[in-house]
């Protein structure tokens, strides 16, 4: 195992037997020592050359210890800075310390003020050591999470396909049935899929691949809707009004999947088939933690838990969807038409 290589070590001090002496003894310490005899000096050697770790006196002539600090802080690569003071001058380390010193040692006579300085020396090599190592991990997760946010982009972008395949699929198989109630549930297989490719489509388009933006995906979903169900001979009018509510994408698949449902079956079943009618979807948000939906229309109205008056597997979707957002939808009864509500925990 290769030894580490020697700390580069600069000290600026404008006493000259102090010099002499932290150059030798640091050296025993397997320190490469430079010195340099006041401010300007030290900041110049800084400049051109690369150390680890800069000691630096306080009192010295001209540029004192605190402007040298700060002018090695300024400069492009700025070296760790080991802050040397004298016994009695606390108030001078905390100014040291909050300039950006990342140590301080206080200068005395003897062989103990080299040790600390050597043991300041290593504490601060150890520190930057940590500290290149946690800036290279979040380097290192940084390009994983990109790495696997546009794998995740490059799946929904897959399944998007997948799924608008499907739907054309089945497009194809319910123009071909002759059977009036075959063709209309294919067709409402088909707009199920296109609710669930939907999500997909917006998770591959935006930046956040893991959260819909409920707004953004409710007002394609409506709009798809729209066309789907309004002809000249039976109009039919959608409108949203919603936050730019983000949920995670499971959720948001669920809620696309139920204003599917609530939507089609007012389409189908609240206005006669040559009437006109509008219905209308929001999304709000109720509370800090809590969304609320609310689908309603102006039509004819229904009678709680009446037999379906379809196959039935809307409303059992219905159901399952909410089971899903732990949540269970309900019908205003003193509404003129239908008002289904559904409130639900955004996490």
């Amino acid at each position: 195992m290769n030894e580490p290589a020697p700390l580069r070590v600069l000290y600026i001090d404008d006493d000259a037997g102090l010099r002499r002496l932290a150059a030798r003894v640091l050296a025993r310490h397997g320190f490469a020592v430079t010195v340099a005899e006041n401010g300007s000096e030290g900041l110049a050697i800084a400049a051109s050359a690369a150390f680890d770790v800069v000691a630096v006196d306080h009192y010295m002539p001209g540029m004192d210890g605190l402007a040298t600090l700060q002018a090695l802080r300024a400069l492009p690569e700025a070296p760790p800075v080991v802050y040397v003071t004298g016994s009695e001058e606390s108030r001078i380390a905390v100014a040291a310390l909050k300039a950006g010193a990342a140590d301080y040692v206080v200068k005395a006579v003897g062989a103990d003020f080299f040790d600390l300085l050597a043991s300041a020396f290593e504490q601060v090599r150890t520190r930057n050591a940590m500290e290149r190592d946690k800036i290279a991990a979040e380097a290192r997760l940084r390009d994983s999470n990109a790495r696997l946010a546009a794998l995740l982009s490059e799946v929904n972008h897959r399944v998007a396909n997948s799924l608008q395949l499907v739907s054309a699929m089945v497009r194809l198989q319910a123009s071909a049935l002759s059977d009036p109630a075959a063709r209309d549930a294919l067709e409402d297989t088909q707009r199920r899929i296109d609710a669930i490719g939907q999500v997909h489509r917006r998770l591959y388009t935006s930046e956040n691949v893991e959260r819909v933006d409920m707004a953004d995906y409710l007002g394609a979903l409506v709009g798809e809707l729209g066309e789907a169900w309004s002809t000249d001979i039976a109009p039919r009018r959608l409108s949203l009004d919603a936050e730019a509510i983000h949920l995670p994408t499971d959720r948001a698949v669920s809620l696309g999947v139920i204003v599917t449902e609530l939507v089609s079956n007012a389409c189908k079943y609240a206005y006669a088939d040559a009437a006109g009618g509008e219905v209308r979807v929001a999304l709000r948000r109720d509370g800090e933690q809590h969304f609320k939906l609310v689908v309603e229309d102006d039509g004819v109205g229904m009678i709680i838990d009446a037999p379906a008056r379809g196959t039935g597997v809307g409303t059992r979707l219905i159901r399952a969807m909410g089971q899903s957002l732990q949540a269970a939808i309900e019908y205003d009864s003193g509404h003129r038409g239908v008002r289904a509500t559904l409130r639900a925990a955004l996490l």
